[in-house]
């Protein structure tokens, strides 16, 4: 098996150039439906199913709801930061260090799920209040040394979710093989 292929089973993210409007409104259907495809993929798991890995030392089913609750509150609230402040500077966060801590390993996927349901309604609200000027506007991202603006970041976090959508399917069909 290509190792490769079973750590990016899409893919790596590449935004356009440039980035359209057309571009901005698939992603916030993809941001839009990510809370439901999650959960029909996840609702009938048992818990032996949930402790699947998606690869050989990859994360489990469990951590990559846990993760995707993490990462899609961390990046809201870069986006709110982002359209009241000028170019700000982020914090980053340790995102396998934070799949270790109790409120992941010693509890179930349920409170992610509500979650990021709650997190994905007020977000794309966010985003569909955004005009096209502050899809323009940017945050200091420190460990890349660069800015990220949110039209790119838009697209990022669409990616972001069918990326952990496929790792569960990839997970369920290898059936807790690695």
């Amino acid at each position: 098996m290509d190792a490769e292929l079973l750590k990016y089973p899409i893919g790596k993210y590449t935004p356009p150039r440039p980035i359209l409007k057309e571009h901005i409104e698939k992603w916030l259907e993809v941001l839009e439906k990510f809370p439901q495809h999650l959960q029909e993929e996840v609702s009938r798991l048992t818990h032996e199913e949930l402790n699947w890995r998606y690869r050989p030392e990859g994360w489990t089913i469990h951590e990559v709801v846990h993760h995707c609750a993490d990462s899609h509150m961390n990046a809201f609230i870069r986006f709110k930061l982002t359209l009241t402040e000028n170019e700000p500077t982020i914090l980053p966060y340790k995102e396998a260090a934070w799949a270790k801590l109790g409120d992941v390993t010693h509890s179930g996927i349920q409170e992610s799920l509500q979650i990021i349901q709650g997190l994905h309604n007020r977000w794309c609200a966010l985003l569909k209040s955004m005009g096209e000027q502050d899809f323009k506007k940017s945050y200091v991202h420190p460990e890349y040394g660069r800015t990220f603006s949110l039209d790119t970041v838009t697209g990022l976090y669409a990616w972001h979710g069918s990326h952990h959508l496929a790792h569960i399917r990839q997970a369920i069909h290898y059936k807790g093989n690695f």
